[in-house]
């Protein structure tokens, strides 16, 4: 009873969004506190993807193939925001760090300056070339048929992802990742009310079918970048920007940028190598994209979860550097590697034993449930180290040292991923499968990568 008395009680001190200074606490506690939010927060994005998935995958294959290839696209945006995201959470935590408050609210001005830019350049043109970038992915005609307007409405939202992502990524640097979790269940509890009644037409409103579900999920995000903006301009917050904080200071800016550029060049070399895996399992047919699609959505919901505690130990790693501990930065993030790597082992386990009455559940053909389930359990296979790699890459960009897990994504994914997925799955005839082992494979030696390079300590010397 005493146990469950204190466990609740730091639920509550994490939840509750009062500041916390994370560098001068116990490693063990910083770490809870900052990881149930953040873990939870991650939860949160993956819900988007899992409630869309259970609504739109009862109209068929072709509905469900749609929503794969368009977030296949997607993957550049999300990869330019992850990218851009690890840049505002490493300078705003070395700031926090340093106790430096208006050095914090100028780099979270400067995050949100080029989240806006981006996010315009990105959904303009994504608008224009929705329909060519689905032909380009090799979608079928039912596919264009049913998701061109899909496709469309999700590009233009391009500005409200990058919004929210960065936003939320300031707010985790800072320490507050409460409020980004409160941002996030906003935009979900919208996205979850709307699905249906938009996609089959409840009550009033019109059957839009799979547009409806890019109508509900913008609607839930647009909802939720509001609310943080409401926190982060508010004059009497811990946030309180103010126009001046908006306008171009060069020298944060680029400092942003700077560390930004590894990030994001990280998540698209993953991406382009994911992109590839979709053209590769293509060849397969719809059912093999439908029942990839749905294991990408599940594979999404357990993993981030696990990289909301990477971003922990990204916050960690950068207000203790900035609060000038090196020990301290290194063991939460030694200590994060072994509590996700405990999480994804459970996750994997889950995959052998249940993965075929999971993917049954969203209501795919039998044909598209079986490549789904194969997915799961050989996926799944990656997850002990993978549990390291996501912690440790994060540890490195936390640190401002972007550049080394960038090198390592480009040995991993492109000189390793992509070649051995090709040659298993075309030139040896193991089809989806083959793609799926070389997913596996090279996640696995990308985490012992990452673990070797950690241990020489060069990421400390990193200057944000």
């Amino acid at each position: 009873m005493r146990i469950m008395r204190k466990l609740w009680q730091l639920v509550r001190a994490s939840l509750s969004g009062d500041g916390q200074d994370y560098t001068g606490m116990g490693v063990r506690r910083a770490i809870v506190l900052l990881s149930i939010p953040m873990i939870l927060e991650m939860g949160m994005e993956a819900l988007f993807a899992l409630v869309d998935l259970y609504w739109v995958a009862r109209l068929g294959d072709a509905a469900t193939a749609t929503i794969g290839l368009t977030e296949s696209l997607l993957m550049t945006t999300y990869c330019v925001a992850w990218g851009l995201a690890m840049g505002a959470t490493a300078v705003v935590a070395r700031r926090t760090g340093e106790k430096d408050a208006g050095g914090m609210r100028t780099a979270a001005g400067q995050a949100v300056l080029i989240a806006l830019v981006v996010g315009v350049a990105l959904s303009v043109v994504g608008t224009v070339f929705s329909t060519e970038l689905l032909v380009f992915m090799g979608a079928s005609g039912a596919v264009l048929e049913q998701g061109s307007a899909y496709g469309r409405i999700m590009q233009a939202s391009n500005v409200v992802i990058m919004l929210l992502f960065t936003v939320n990524a300031v707010f985790r640097g800072a320490g507050d990742p409460a409020l980004a979790l409160r941002a996030l269940g906003l935009a979900n509890a919208i996205n979850i009310v709307l699905d249906p009644l938009l996609i089959y037409g409840i009550g009033p409103l019109p059957e839009l079918g799979v547009t409806g579900a890019a109508v509900a999920t913008t609607t839930g995000r647009t909802c939720g970048v509001l609310y943080q903006l409401h926190h982060l301009l508010r004059r009497n917050g811990p946030y309180a920007l103010r126009s001046a904080h908006l306008r171009r200071v060069p020298a944060v800016l680029l400092n942003i940028l700077k560390v930004s550029a590894g990030s994001v060049g990280q998540f698209l070399i993953a991406s382009a190598s994911w992109t590839v895996l979709v053209k590769i399992v293509a060849l397969s047919g719809t059912a093999a994209v439908a029942g990839y699609t749905t294991a990408v959505r599940i594979i999404i919901f357990t993993l981030l979860p696990a990289w909301g505690m990477a971003n922990a130990a990204a916050t960690l790693v950068g207000q203790n550097l900035g609060a000038g501990s090196m020990e301290r930065a290194r063991r939460s993030a030694w200590l994060c590697g072994h509590y996700n790597a405990a999480y994804l082992v459970v996750a994997a386990a889950v995959f052998w034993a249940l993965g075929d009455p999971i993917v049954a559940f969203f209501g795919n053909s039998p044909g598209a449930n079986v490549h789904a389930g194969n997915a799961l359990r050989i996926i799944g296979l990656g997850y002990v180290l993978y549990g390291y790699g996501m912690v440790l890459s994060q540890a490195f960009n936390g640190a401002g040292d972007s550049l080394t897990p960038t090198w390592l994504n480009v040995l991993c994914f492109w000189c390793m991923e992509i070649p051995l997925a090709w040659m298993l799955a075309v030139g040896m005839g193991l089809g989806p499968n083959g793609a799926y082992i070389s997913v596996a494979i090279s996640e696995s030696v990308l985490a012992v990568l990452c673990a070797l390079l950690f241990r020489r300590g060069h990421w400390a010397r990193a200057q944000v």
